[in-house]
């Protein structure tokens, strides 16, 4: 812009300076000097200064990730990308006229399909914002569908996720429940002494927060005989080998998709999933792709059963959700694509086999070991030798090239110490050999 384009503008608008558009925020509460910013760059200077900055980030083309936590380091095929760089894709939003948006409602029902298949649950959602918020709304739907006010939630859940639960249900007026673990998993005894008959259901994650397996079949029993629902939170990959949630009794199962080829982007976005039993289906939040024919008999795929607040009466939505993540679910459903059945157990047992590996050697360490049990799936906790700075050995850690686990002691109290290791398909042995050998240097 000009000073003459600037000229002709404040003319046009009867204003003499551009002060003149400020003239209604009183001066006293008007910013009047400087701002603590550098002068206008170029083109080449403003790039040369984000590359700068970008590169001040760990990102995992330059370091070996053994953290994880709830976002992972894992291969993407380089056809997502392809796709997804798609015009008609990427650009896309609701597809709410189906007559012009049948690309988009395709990749969608398969992206339900796909998580139906995966997860052994007969209906599943156009996906959620992500793994946390899915399960919030999880929560709200239980309370829905049984009448009930009480919901009994795991310890051994994702700390940022039962947080979201805590904020959702304070607008719904739900009580929440922690219970306490033991070995690693959720402790059955705290549990059904937690379950009564005001609860709605119980919400628990497998693999877990510190990647240990849940006994499903033990918590399905206390929650269905008080006619509450099971609601399982799961990591996508980990299905490639163990049972599905359908089969052990779920009533409704979220994640995120993350681990499904979407990259971390430094903790985002990514794209939550929600599947349930055909009895809860038409109270599922967000929207639902179904397959139909045409006027003249072809197959076609229209929004459909959507419970939201947009399009029923207000009082008798099940939730306010009023967008998905296209983009993102469309990336996870070339993923499942690509991968197939085989390459779904493949990957799997490599993000299992060699969490075992690493496990093995960290176990080997000099006042190092291992404080569960309960096993587990591509992650697992350590505890670190007495007094250990957890925050200098990942400092250490990434000096030589690793990004160090999680830090259990943030959210954890009494995990002080432990540190919450992630190994994927990715890591090679040298690798692990290598994060091992720059522990142990570093304690």
């Amino acid at each position: 812009m000009t000073a003459r384009d600037e000229a002709e503008m404040l003319a046009v608008i009867g204003a003499s300076a551009m002060e003149d558009l400020f003239a209604d925020i009183p001066a006293s509460v008007r910013y009047t000097g400087d701002l603590p910013i550098s002068g206008a760059l170029d083109e080449a200077a403003l790039l040369r200064h984000l590359r700068a900055l970008a590169d001040r980030n760990a990102d995992f083309d330059r370091y070996a990730s053994f953290l994880g936590a709830g976002i992972y380091d894992h291969q993407i095929p380089v056809v997502i990308n392809h796709v997804i760089s798609r015009s008609e894709f990427y650009t896309a939003y609701t597809p709410y006229q189906p007559e012009i948006s049948q690309g988009e409602l395709q990749a969608i029902f398969e992206f339900q399909s796909y998580i139906c298949e995966l997860t052994g649950m007969k209906v599943a959602n156009a996906s959620m914002y992500d793994g946390a918020t899915a399960l919030a709304e999880a929560a709200a739907l239980a309370s829905g569908a049984t009448k009930r006010k009480r919901i009994v939630v795991s310890r051994a859940v994702h700390p940022e996720a039962r947080e979201i639960v805590r904020t959702s249900a304070r607008g719904l007026g739900l009580e929440i429940v922690e219970v306490g673990c033991a070995d690693g998993v959720t402790d059955l005894g705290a549990l059904s002494a937690a379950i009564d008959a005001d609860t709605a259901a119980v919400l628990v994650q497998t693999p877990n927060f510190f990647g240990c397996l849940e006994d499903i079949p033990a918590i399905e029993a206390l929650i269905h005989a008080r006619q509450g629902l099971l609601v399982m939170s799961v990591n996508p990959l980990s299905l490639g080998l163990l049972e599905s949630p359908g089969a052990l009794g779920a009533d409704i199962v979220v994640g995120d998709a993350q681990p499904l080829g979407i990259p971390a982007s430094l903790g985002g976005p990514t794209c939550g999933f929600f599947a349930v039993t055909e009895a809860l289906m038409r109270r599922m939040p967000g929207r639902i792709v179904g397959q139909t024919t045409d006027s003249e008999g072809r197959r076609g795929f229209v929004l459909t059963l959507q419970a939201r607040e947009q399009h029923i009466r207000r009082e008798k939505a099940t939730s306010n959700i009023c967008s998905n993540q296209a983009l993102l679910a469309l990336s996870a459903s070339v993923y499942l694509s690509v991968m197939g059945r085989e390459g779904m157990r493949e990957v799997a047992s490599l993000n299992l086999s060699k969490a075992r590996y690493a496990q093995g050697k960290l176990e080997a360490l000099g006042g190092c070991a291992l404080p569960f049990s309960a096993p587990s799936f591509n992650e697992f906790v350590v505890k670190l030798p007495e007094g250990t700075d957890i925050s200098a050995l990942q400092a250490k850690l990434l000096a030589a090239g690793y990004i160090g686990g999680y830090d259990l002691g943030r959210t954890y109290p009494e995990l002080a110490g432990h540190l919450l290791v992630a190994v994927t398909e990715r890591r090679t042995r040298e690798e692990m050999d290598g994060f091992v050998r720059a522990l142990e240097a570093s304690l």
